[in-house]
């Protein structure tokens, strides 16, 4: 029997947990946790329920729809509870998604690898709905766990819902690239918004032999989690361990301009240089691909035009510098792609390049990709060894 979000009425917290443990991602040692801290508790009156694929639902307000709200918290799906930063209150999803209740799945896999124990002091970069706070504190004790949240009313709540239930870490309202220096250094760091760089304040705040969980997030796309050990100069490397899609950093957000600022007044192509290519935009268009293109290139990013129900779409490719630009027609059913490419950079050419290394050893999985950051701040991708480092397409 199901609501018409799609949900299974006899949902509750413990066939979630039937769901997490078969599925690996609820460890054992986190079992009591997850018993002692029901989801429900941590997840505002109204939210929008994630439906995959990165698409969310209407609203689903739990003073008209208990039987529904209860439901969606108790199943495995995202649910955000901010939208643009709080200026959209609508049934409908807003803008940007900006503060949300993760994903079940991901929240206990990422607990599992943050790997901490009895004694260890934890930073959370980004507080949300405080559920995952709650967590820690309840593995490791209140006075043990530090959280900064950007966002002030999110922040109170959350504050408000720790409390409800019993727990006081210290709460902070602040900048989470910033850390929290009064209780440094930490044992372990983790992140709930993504990265695109490992901000040096938060990595200067752990001990050597610390690690950082963060979801990092190349400016192409794709996404996935690093877990970084750092060491005694102030090193963080180490692996990623499976792929993430989050809310990027506040601080770390970009401004996208318009396709017509990269066109000079001009109408599309705009002398752009035309060519073809076999590759199809549909191949480089997954969340894996997307990430080992990031791994290769800087400052590029994507965006489909599509046109209507056809299938057929134009892949925009721009540089953060407005210098450069690209496009490619996909067609469904056809063998060839138009390409248009204007500007220092080809970029449909680095893409290409990108994507040939990727697919030329064996499409490596996230697992074989790691990151190294140095003090200076550079950071710096690898494949199976921090010896053997991934080099960008235009460096080579």
């Amino acid at each position: 029997m199901t609501t018409d979000h799609g949900v299974v009425r006899e949902a509750g917290p413990e066939r979630l947990a039937s769901v997490l443990l078969e599925s690996g991602a609820l460890a054992a040692e986190w079992l009591p946790a997850y018993t002692a801290v029901p989801r429900e508790k941590f997840v505002p009156t109204v939210f929008w329920p994630g439906k995959g694929g990165g698409r969310q639902g209407r609203a689903i307000d739990r003073s008209r729809e208990p039987d529904a709200w209860r439901e969606v918290v108790y199943s495995d799906r995202s649910l955000t509870t901010q939208y643009d930063d709080g200026a959209h209150t609508a049934p409908e999803p807003g803008s940007s998604p900006s503060s949300s209740n993760s994903q079940p799945t991901l929240v206990f896999s990422m607990l599992a690898a943050l790997d901490v124990a009895e004694g260890h002091k934890v930073l959370e970069i980004g507080t949300g709905t405080g559920w995952n706070t709650a967590l820690l504190c309840e593995r490791l004790g209140s006075d043990h766990v530090f959280t900064v949240e950007v966002d002030t009313d999110t922040a109170r709540k959350a504050r408000q819902a720790l409390s409800r239930e019993g727990y006081t870490p210290t709460t902070v309202v602040g900048d989470g690239a910033d850390g929290y220096v009064p209780a440094a250094p930490y044992d372990r760091v983790e992140f709930t918004a993504s990265v695109r760089t490992l901000p040096q304040a938060v990595i200067r705040q752990t001990r050597p032999g610390g690690m950082i969980l963060a979801p990092y997030a190349p400016t192409y796309g794709g996404g996935a989690i690093v877990r970084l050990t750092v060491d005694a100069e102030g090193v963080a490397s180490g692996p990623f361990v499976g792929s993430a899609a989050f809310m990027r950093l506040r601080q770390q957000r970009s401004e996208r301009l318009h396709t017509r600022e990269y066109l000079g007044g001009k109408d599309w192509p705009a002398g752009g240089e035309r060519s073809v290519t076999a590759l199809s935009p549909e191949d480089v268009g997954d969340w894996l691909p997307m990430f080992a293109v990031g791994m290769r290139t800087s400052g590029m990013f994507p965006w489909a035009e599509r046109y209507g129900d056809t299938g057929a779409y134009t892949l925009w490719l721009r540089d953060e510098a407005v210098s450069s630009w690209a496009t490619v027609d996909y067609d469904p059913g056809a063998s060839e792609f138009v390409v248009y490419q204007d500007g220092p950079r080809k970029l449909w050419d680095e893409l290409e390049a990108a994507f040939r290394w990727w697919a030329g050893r064996g499409r490596p999985g996230y697992a074989r990709f790691g990151l190294t950051v140095t003090p200076d701040g550079r950071h710096t991708p690898w494949l199976d060894s921090p010896h053997n480092p991934v080099q960008l397409t235009d460096d080579e």
